[in-house]
């Protein structure tokens, strides 16, 4: 099941929120457990044992981190086990058939007969890293462990986050989660729907759309090798904007959800397309990510603090850890050093120099983005990297982008204009005046439910990383 479905919104949704809205608070969570344990069930119950096993390992150890003194050494004990139990689901789970189609390259070996795991389970790049995160903050003394179970449980499985994250931390929901009398209120509940509704129309209405033309140049009817340099690049901006809205929508449902149950949850994207530098670019985009891995990677192995070949050092390994989370695939591992290499140029001289820049900082970064969103891209059927690299960087004749810009040009001017800052200042106008408000927000509704209704269950493109 996904947000965008006839099936969760008209079906789902309401009664799920009806019910955790009656019930009494001390029961809220169970609720809440129930609804999300059948959420995951509708896409298939064969890993359900997998996430109540990782959620009891968790559990039992968090309580022996916390039991046993800060002194004590078998702490790291009781936090090294956890860590790999979890780490070591993900890895089987994501990464046996990329480890298995990497030995037969190497060796020229026949494994093919063990590539038996054809459907990742659903949700586990990001609730295993909440339940790291978990056991790693109790460990560190910045949170308490959960002593009841279903509260515990709750947190993990959580419906709103389970598809595609963000990845919330335990304590910043804790608060919440222990909150039973006045946990929400009528504010909360309508800026989470006002959330929804516009999440929604990021993901069904801009980018389902836009990501058509891209799909349409991937078909065997037309094809990446028959197209212009023109559209080729015309191509690469759609899916970038596709990849934009579809990711950045499904957070903010995720997250006007959340907030309807009286949880606030940090926003996971911040117009990354308008920053003047890569390192501001991730400052923006998939902000729970990049937090994460700063709080548990990059800073547990010194940071900055060890000087600079230390923090160069340290910086790779949480871009090839970045590459490799987002898909069992060297074309990701890639994508990840890509980053790496940009990332350690601006920060060992380039940076002084996009901050002196107005415009041309811009250009470079959307450049750069852009060009990694073609790496990125590179698993999938029909846009292999040599390619595609050529058909940007090698001018060629093909087919030419003018038909596609008279069928979507209208699409990109919205798509462009909607990854800037006017929108939010046109809503925040529109909030002022009570009947632009509901106009608006009846319009955004209504357009939705009608993309919903024609082409409903688009999966979103994160949910397969």
């Amino acid at each position: 099941m996904v947000f965008n479905s006839v099936v969760f919104l008209f079906c789902f949704l309401p009664v799920a929120l009806l019910l955790y809205y009656a019930v009494p608070g001390r029961l809220k969570n169970a609720v809440l457990l129930i609804e999300s344990l059948i959420f995951f069930c509708c896409s298939g119950t064969r890993f359900l044992p997998l996430i109540l096993i990782l959620v009891l390992v968790n559990y039992l150890f968090g309580l022996l981190i916390d039991h046993w003194d800060n002194r004590s050494k078998i702490r790291a004990l009781w936090l090294a086990i956890p860590i790999l139990v979890t780490l070591g689901a993900l890895i089987f789970f994501k990464y046996t058939n990329f480890l298995i189609d990497t030995i037969n390259q190497i060796a020229s070996g026949n494994l093919n007969e063990l590539s038996f795991l054809d459907v990742l389970p659903l949700g586990i790049s990001y609730y295993t890293f909440k339940l790291i995160s978990y056991v790693a903050d109790i460990y560190t003394g910045k949170i308490r462990a959960e002593r009841n179970p279903i509260t515990f449980a709750a947190y993990v499985v959580m419906y709103p986050q389970l598809l595609v994250g963000p990845i919330v931390k335990y304590r910043d929901l804790a608060p919440a989660l222990h909150t039973y009398k006045g946990r929400y209120n009528a504010r909360q509940i309508q800026e989470g729907a006002e959330m929804l509704v516009f999440g929604m129309a990021k993901k069904v209405i801009i980018a389902d759309s836009i990501g058509a033309l891209w799909t349409d140049l991937l078909s065997p009817e037309i094809g990446l090798a028959n197209v212009s340099t023109p559209l080729a690049w015309l191509g690469i901006i759609a899916y970038s904007l596709q990849l934009y809205f579809d990711f950045a929508g499904y957070s903010e449902i995720s997250n006007g959800l959340s907030k309807m149950m009286g949880f606030d949850c940090p926003a996971n994207f911040d117009l990354p397309y308008i920053s003047a530098s890569i390192t501001e670019f991730w400052r923006r985009w998939h902000i729970s990510l990049s937090s994460w891995f700063r709080d548990y990677v990059y800073i547990p192995l010194g940071g900055n603090r060890l000087g600079l070949p230390r923090q160069i050092f340290n910086m790779f390994v949480v871009w090839a850890m970045t590459g490799i989370w987002h898909g069992a695939n060297w074309n990701f591992i890639c994508w990840g050093l890509y980053y790496f290499v940009l990332l350690t140029l601006e920060k060992t001289f380039l940076l002084r120099y996009l901050k002196k820049g107005r415009i041309w900082p811009h250009i470079y970064t959307l450049f750069f983005v852009v060009l990694g969103w073609g790496i990125f891209t590179a698993d999938v059927e029909g846009a292999p990297l040599p390619l595609l690299m050529s058909r940007l960087f090698l001018p060629q004749g093909g087919i030419s982008p003018l038909y596609y810009l008279r069928n979507y040009g209208v699409l990109l001017i919205v798509s462009i204009f909607c990854s800037t800052a006017l929108p939010g200042k046109i809503w925040q106008w529109a909030k002022r005046h009570t009947p632009a408000r509901l106009a608006l927000l009846a319009a955004v509704m209504i357009l939705s439910t009608a993309f919903i209704i024609a082409a409903t269950n688009n999966t979103p493109l994160y949910a397969q990383f």
